[in-house]
This record gives structure tokens, sequence and C-alpha cells, in this order.
């Protein structure tokens, strides 16, 4: 199983009201942190390592979760440092430690999703990125993708068009490849490596069926909340 790279850092400005003491990660669903919930889902997909990139306040997640064991995991930490370097650059920073491929996983996504075809999928594949994607058609996000015929067309995350219906699903696999062009120590936001690849037709598109949970926005959080408040699940 590939290693998880968690973007957990950035400062959550639409959540404000829930992080002005604390990260975005440590806001409570349910009886317990987020992250309890992230890493209680890594776990269950047979991930054995995650690289938490962590800024705001990131210091009480190290706190909070540790070196991993209590997840059965290995937990390693980059913090941001004085420079926010956006989700591209924070990636970028810890290039020496990445393997040639890795999980992506947005810090305030909760996904109930498999996670061995995508490795399968991508496997096969002569890419050097694969986005999952989820047929939204504007309810739960605004929609940033062009998916058709099984193939990922366009990947825009500013430049909306009517032919989106697809959303980035918050999960992908990268290769360290993907970032070659990127110099070190430089601001740049994940997105961009994701629509250089797609232009390149380097990105390969997975679709899900399942809905994504988030805690991004105060409703998401609540929809979350509600979710597994009702589930039973510790």
């Amino acid at each position: 199983m590939y290693p998880v790279v968690l973007l957990s850092g950035g400062l959550a400005t639409r959540m404000r009201e829930y992080t002005e003491k604390i990260p975005k990660a440590m806001i409570d669903v349910a009886g317990k942190p987020f992250i309890h919930w992230q890493l209680s889902m890594l776990k269950e997909q047979k991930v054995e390592h995650v690289i938490l990139c962590i800024g705001h306040l990131g210091e009480m997640i190290e706190a909070y979760a540790g070196d991993g064991s209590d997840y059965g995991l290995k937990l390693t930490y980059s913090y941001d440092g004085d420079k926010l370097l956006g989700t591209g650059g924070a990636i970028k920073k810890i290039e020496k430690i990445l393997p040639d491929t890795f999980f992506i996983l947005y810090g305030d996504s909760y996904l109930e999703i498999p996670y061995a075809p995508l490795i399968d999928a991508f496997s096969s594949s002569d890419k050097m990125g694969l986005m999952t994607v989820y047929e939204n058609k504007d309810i739960y996000d605004v929609s940033n993708v062009i998916f058709q015929n099984n193939e990922l067309v366009t990947y825009r995350k500013h430049d909306k068009v009517k032919e989106m219906f697809h959303i980035d699903y918050g999960l992908g696999i990268l290769s360290k490849e993907s970032f070659s062009d990127f110099p070190s120590d430089t601001v740049f936001d994940l997105a961009m490596v994701y629509e250089k690849l797609a232009t390149e037709n380097q990105l390969l598109g997975f679709e899900v069926f399942i809905r994504f949970y988030e805690i991004g926005s105060p409703g998401g959080l609540e929809e979350l909340r509600e979710k597994l408040g009702s589930s039973g699940r510790v």
C-alpha cells in the first residue's frame, strides 16, 4: 500500500468560528477530533505510513496522534514553518522522504471508498497521476472536472465551465515526478499540479459513486457529525 500524504495545514478561513484555538483536524466530530476518524479510516484501508503536512496549531495534532501507534500506523510530521508554501509547496518540501508513488488526501475529507482498486487502476496505466472524481453536479460543492466516456478531459479549480458535472473527490495518487517542474521553496497549490497533468493527458480519472463528506464548511461539518454520531463507530 502506498503511503498517504495528508494535507492538514492551511488556515481554515471558512471555519474560523471553530479554529481560532485549534487546527481544523482537531474539530470535534461525534465526540472525537476529526483526525481520529481519518486515521481510523486509513488503518481500515491497510495504510501503514501517513505523512502529515501540518501548519496552523499543528503541534496539537502531533500531541494527540503521536507516532501513530495507537492506530497501528507510522506517522511522520512536516510543519509549514514560517513561510506558507501552499498545498503543492508543502508536498514539494518533503520530496526527499517521498517514495516514487504516494496517495494524496485532503485534510478535511472523510471518504468511504476502498483504496486498493485505485492502486490497480493506476498501476495498469501509463499516467503520472490519478484523481478520484464524483458526479457532483454542484450539489455538495462547485464541480470542477469534465469526465466523459470514462476519461478525465479537463480539471480546473477556478475556471468552471458548464460541461463540468464531476468534482475532485479528495483522494489521488501522484508520482514524485509530477512535481519535477515546480521549484523548491516556492508557493503553489496542488491544483496546479493536477491541472498540468490533465493538460498533458497524464491524469487518470477514477470515478467513485459514494458521496464524500468534509469539514471544510460549517454545513459539511454538521452533516458528518450527524452521520458519525448515528453510526456507532468509535
